[in-house]
């Protein structure tokens, strides 16, 4: 049983390297390869059907497709009912500049690492990213009193602080003008 069962094996192999050879050495699509003609039942060319341009239902299909940005918001003047204030006018004279999200939002996050580690990040930082740590710094010493640590990350333009101070900083990057 076992000698018949390996000489089955050699016989299978030695007809798929001969099929793979034959397919390899082969010019043309796979089935000229094995000797098969292909049959098709396609219409000469000049019996299609043309293809018609209907601009009427555009309509229809356009409402289907996101949009490709994000629209500006609306004129606001102070905080609106959902809590977003709109940026300043002009950007604060400061030596650096932090962008807003996509959506126009303050980009300062809070994250869990490790499971009970938590920081919160602000993100999005444009210029001397060493200057928005020192004030930042200087910002969570007035509201906690003592001094955090913090983490610059150069490449990312992130910046991290020890603990979650989300809403402190936003109000206070909000109240800058960003």
């Amino acid at each position: 049983m076992a000698a018949s069962s390996s000489h089955l094996s050699s016989v299978l192999r030695r007809a798929l390297n001969g099929a793979f050879y034959l397919y390899n050495r082969t010019p043309g699509a796979p089935a000229a390869a094995t000797g098969l003609r292909c049959v098709s039942n396609a219409a000469p060319e000049e019996k299609k059907a043309a293809i018609i341009e209907s601009t009427e239902e555009y309509g229809f299909v356009e409402r289907l497709i996101p949009p490709s940005r994000i629209p500006a918001p609306p004129k606001h003047t102070g905080v609106t009912p959902s809590g977003w204030s709109p940026p300043a006018d002009s950007p604060p004279p400061l030596p650096y500049m932090i962008r807003r999200s996509r959506m126009h939002n303050v980009p300062v996050y809070t994250d869990v690492t490790n499971g009970s580690r938590k920081l919160t990040l602000v993100r999005k930082v444009e210029g001397d990213i060493w200057a928005l740590e020192k004030d930042v710094k200087q910002h969570l010493k007035e509201v906690t009193g003592k001094e955090l640590p913090t983490q610059v990350n150069e490449v990312t333009m992130t910046l991290k602080v020890k603990g979650h101070f989300e809403k402190e900083l936003k109000d206070w990057l909000v109240s800058k003008g960003f």
